[in-house]
């Protein structure tokens, strides 16, 4: 089975599909190719789906912004019906607890620069709105075996910074599905059960796939967006070498808890970013509570080398760290004997900014290094990359003059140097999924 199209896309996830989606919108004949038997499979399914607006930089907030646009409408963005339903936004909000230790300046200047709407509250409001939560300021984040791990807080938060518009989107896989859906419509083609083997090239340029049993498909144009499995691509392509910026798969959990009897979580229940206490948080079905880690520097990191082999067992230690930390924000939350949640990978860039980027390789790309928190952000990631390769094939020199892409919600101008393979670590990135 030997095949020709004008771009390969590798990799089903949120952000393939929107790749393939806004390429073949432009009138590219795509192919997207996935090892996994459909569409979303893959890390995607795993995702907490959160949308939020707090980001450490600017870039990171506009695109957010721009993106969340897409989810507030996400049929008429998606263009067609789809038999299974559409994914749904829900709205909760989300509330970034401050601290004496941390600033909350940074997010207030991009958001009056981007237009993110937000209320600063100060801990008597926090209090009478969010009742349920302690204001213990219980950071720096410790392990439960650490000695002082359950010394009480000397000190409150400051408050908390709430952005109403964000929350989350009700079912990843399905969301995923919306845009496959929408893909084909524009006559994008999916091959499922196929795992990509090698990647050609040809008088110094990319030519397209290799695939298992031997089959290859015949592209000028190749987009890695292989999630945990991208540093896996990039070697096969040959481009890594010459990338600053390289990605890892990691290892993560996050965990299901039951809301106390008390709390209707679902009904008032909001996103929390939970910097001094390492976690975070969002409602869940079923009156429960998603609980995450923010990777804080005294959990241990658990690279994976091969992302088709690793533990997708719960660890109990990673559980007791998350829940325990969970019933120091949430007094009356009760913790289970079984832990309940799901595992799965990163794909991390050394600074957990993404890399969204031509390559070494004429007409091989990127959009990879998404590390945990870029599935809110599908359809400007679409966007960014289908104007990014529209650029370069038309000849622009993106490794010395950055493209400049117009955002088409919210009109405003990214600059895709910000996600270049060849930056330095970026200062102002907090080393965090929720950087």
């Amino acid at each position: 089975m030997n095949r020709s199209a004008d771009v390969v896309v590798i990799g089903a996830g949120i952000l393939g599909c929107a790749v393939g989606f806004e390429l073949s919108k432009r009138g590219h004949d795509v192919i997207v190719v996935d090892k996994l038997p459909a569409a979303g499979h893959g890390s995607t399914s795993k995702s907490s789906a959160i949308v939020r607006f707090q980001h450490s930089t600017f870039d990171g907030v506009a695109l957010a912004h721009e993106s969340a646009r897409a989810w507030f409408d996400w049929p008429t963005y998606c263009g067609v019906e789809d038999e299974l339903g559409f994914a749904d936004y829900i709205r909760c909000g989300s509330l970034t607890l401050q601290s004496a230790s941390r600033d909350p300046s940074e997010y207030r200047t991009h958001f009056d620069r981007v237009g993110v709407r937000y209320e600063e509250l100060d801990v008597e409001h926090l209090a009478r709105r969010f009742p349920y939560l302690d204001l213990g300021d219980h950071g720096p984040p410790q392990a439960p075996d650490d000695s002082e791990f359950d010394r009480p807080a000397e000190r409150q938060l400051t408050g908390a910074i709430f952005t109403p518009d964000a929350g989350y989107v009700s079912d990843p896989r399905l969301a995923t599905h919306n845009l496959m859906r929408a893909a084909q419509h524009h006559g994008c083609e999916f091959l499922f059960s196929t795992a990509v083997t090698a990647v050609p090239t040809s008088a110094g340029r990319v030519a397209g796939v290799g695939l298992a049993g031997g089959h290859r498909i015949d592209a000028p144009i190749v987009v890695n967006v292989a999630g945990p499995h991208s540093f896996v691509v990039n070697r096969m392509a040959g481009v890594a070498d010459d990338m600053t910026m390289t990605t890892r798969a990691l290892r993560h959990e996050v965990h299901h808890l039951q809301a106390p009897q008390s709390l209707d979580f679902n009904a008032v229940g909001t996103t929390v970013a939970d910097l001094r206490n390492g976690i975070y948080i969002r409602p869940e079905t079923g009156n429960t509570i998603l609980v995450g880690g923010e990777d804080p520097e005294c959990d241990p990191k658990v690279w994976v080398e091969d992302p088709d082999v690793f533990d997708r067992n719960l660890s109990r230690s990673v559980f007791e760290a998350q829940a325990f930390r969970l019933a120091k924000r949430i007094p009356s939350l009760a913790i289970p004997d079984r832990a309940e949640g799901v595992v799965d990978l990163y794909d991390v860039t050394d600074d957990w900014i993404p890399i969204y980027d031509q390559s070494s390789l004429p007409g091989f790309y990127m959009a990879v290094g998404t590390s945990g928190n870029q599935f809110k952000n599908a359809s400007g990631v679409g966007h960014l990359m289908a104007e990014l390769i529209l650029a370069v094939e038309a000849g622009h020199d993106h490794d010395t003059d950055p493209v400049h892409v117009e955002m088409p919600f919210t009109g405003l101008e990214l600059d895709l140097g910000f996600y270049s393979r060849h930056r330095q670590t970026n200062p102002d990135s907090i080393e965090t999924v929720l950087r």
